[in-house]
């Protein structure tokens, strides 16, 4: 069992979780979408990898979704997408190429509400390109392929592996924690009814329970 005061990741629980980080990505080659749509989180990064993204010209118009959880209020006191924005700005995506959608509070309510926004502006999408977290990247998808059925849906994020991801974040703990509180997610949600239904190789599951028992357990929630 992990001591929460202890910052330590042993080499066992870090196999674990590289093995789970890999599992979280879809393997998808970004290509040309009808849209993009940022998901909003802590990590600026997603704005990073959009404006990328729009300068090889995989898209035209990009809604930033989300607006503030416990989680991001701090780093982004105006909310995930206005600081995407900013940021996408910055990188050189021009202001008449982004939407903004900035009530949504989950990943649900992210596409449900960008749908809204695009539905608004009159933009017709037959795909979408789905910016996230490395390790969101298959949540995202099964939530979309859940809500949006009818349009292709294409995962991207930034290059990042498990340890670079750690080096940026420089919290080791913290990243095995989202990477166990987001397979929860994606093993328990489409019993709910807020995903769709995707294969979890045995030795992943495994890695899960075992990581669960060591208290890597501050990102799961109640179902």
């Amino acid at each position: 069992m992990l001591d929460r005061g202890q910052r330590t990741i042993t080499e066992p629980q870090r196999s674990d979780a590289r093995l789970i980080w890999a599992y979280h990505l879809m393997g998808h080659k970004p290509r040309p979408c009808s849209v993009a749509i940022g998901l909003g989180s802590h990590d600026l990064g997603v704005a990073t990898a959009t404006a990328g993204f729009y300068r090889a010209g995989l898209f035209p118009v990009v809604v930033f979704s989300g607006g503030n959880s416990p989680t991001t209020a701090a780093r982004f006191p105006r909310g995930e997408a206005v600081h995407y924005r900013e940021h996408a700005l910055g990188l050189g995506v021009p202001d008449g190429a982004i939407l903004l959608e900035t009530e949504a509070g989950n990943t649900g309510q992210n596409i449900t509400l960008s749908r809204r926004v695009l539905r608004a502006a009159g933009v017709e999408v037959t795909s979408v390109l789905l910016v996230s977290k490395p390790y969101m990247e298959r949540r995202s998808y099964a939530t979309c392929r859940r809500l949006w059925p009818e349009v292709e849906v294409v995962c991207a994020s930034e290059p990042l592996g498990y340890d670079d991801y750690v080096a940026g974040l420089g919290d080791e703990r913290l990243v095995v924690d989202m990477v166990v509180g987001d397979l929860q997610r994606v093993i328990e949600y489409p019993d709910l009814g807020f995903a769709v239904r995707q294969e979890v190789p045995a030795e992943v599951c495994e890695a899960y329970g075992r990581l669960r028992r060591d208290g890597f357990d501050s990102r799961l929630v109640r179902v």
